[in-house]
């Protein structure tokens, strides 16, 4: 029954078990949009058994045991205390929400800071250092950070996300303490996985056609597997090709036909094949009319041009408008 119950009305739950004195006590600790949402559950949360009621202290007692002894004693001391009090599958499931929530927790205000300030504070750092804070950061400021870091140290800091695998908690709450230090004058486990090839691609998706270029280029003389193994996490222009029929006339569809244009004066001849093959013969003359008239486009255009289109690609992906192969690897049924 339990189960059926969402985290919300769990929160409502622990806050009403607490009595008002208590429960006054956690809200000055809560951001606002926290506290509008918990009152919201408080005020509407059905009628619980007393079953229910336990079941849920419960469970929030055992969290809350699990991420003090990982803070305190590192992973393996965790585990240890937790099998022998809840057993040891109990104790891997409690292991695993805790990690997840540290990980999220970490470096959070830096999620919530313009990258400008982020990228003045660090860009003079170590690039290990960079690397780490940007693997906590949105993809998308990553992606801007990376873009404005002297060349020198842009492919450094790609290589080292993408090959970070673990960090130590002590090292990340350090550095977590020294960065939240400096850039206020702006405005566990015993390892924690952070960066890695899935992370950084999803970096690399949001950069500027320029310098991904650039980056995969320089990268590709260092360590052309790892170059590959990010490629292939990664959509690009050129992988149109890759979609099926259906899925590039729904992108048309949303595509602006100035940026069609722009984007096919930078295309291949296989891209551009694809893209009118999917066109009304109408469309396509007069997507072909107007690149014989287009001239003098800046290379930025295409490239940004480009880059709009597969944007539109991404969201559609990610809302189930269509559906993106790499490699012919992805099973699809019709």
């Amino acid at each position: 029954m339990v189960e059926a119950i969402t985290a919300q009305q769990k929160a409502a739950a622990v806050i009403i078990s607490l009595g008002t004195e208590n429960a006054a006590n956690v809200y000055r600790f809560l951001h606002e949009d926290e506290l509008e949402q918990l009152t919201y559950e408080i005020a509407r949360l059905q009628h619980l058994t007393s079953q229910e009621v336990e079941d849920i202290l419960l469970s929030f007692y055992q969290i809350c045991l699990t991420q003090k002894v990982v803070t305190e004693g590192g992973v393996e001391f965790a585990r240890s205390v937790l099998e022998k009090a809840f057993g040891a599958q109990a104790a891997a499931s409690l292991l695993e929400r805790v990690t997840k929530s540290l990980k999220t927790k970490s470096f959070e205000f830096v999620r919530k800071a313009d990258y400008k300030n982020v990228l003045t504070v660090i860009q003079n750092e170590h690039p290990q250092t960079i690397a780490l804070v940007l693997s906590y950061a949105k993809p998308d400021q990553a992606s801007n950070i990376i873009a404005d870091l002297p060349k020198d140290k842009r492919i450094d800091v790609v290589e080292r996300i993408a090959k970070m695998d673990r960090t130590s908690p002590e090292v990340v709450k350090l550095v977590e303490h020294i960065l939240e230090q400096k850039l206020s004058t702006f405005m566990s486990v015993d390892y924690m996985e952070v960066g890695g090839v899935n992370y950084i691609a999803d970096v690399m998706n949001h950069i500027d056609r320029s310098n991904e270029k650039y980056i995969f280029d320089e990268l590709n003389k260092k360590d052309a597997k790892l170059t590959d193994e990010i490629r292939k996490r990664m959509f690009v222009f050129e992988d149109i090709i890759l979609l099926d029929d259906v899925s590039i006339q729904r992108f048309l569809r949303e595509a602006n036909s100035k940026d069609l244009v722009f984007a096919l004066k930078g295309a291949n001849q296989e891209v551009s094949a694809a893209i009118f093959k999917n066109m009304s013969k109408r469309s396509a003359e007069t997507v072909q009319s107007d690149l014989e008239f287009t001239h003098n486009v800046r290379l930025k255009d295409v490239e940004e041009a480009q880059q709009r289109i597969v944007a539109i690609i991404r969201r559609l992906e990610e809302e189930g408008e269509l559906v993106i192969t790499k490699g012919g690897k992805d099973e699809i049924i019709v």
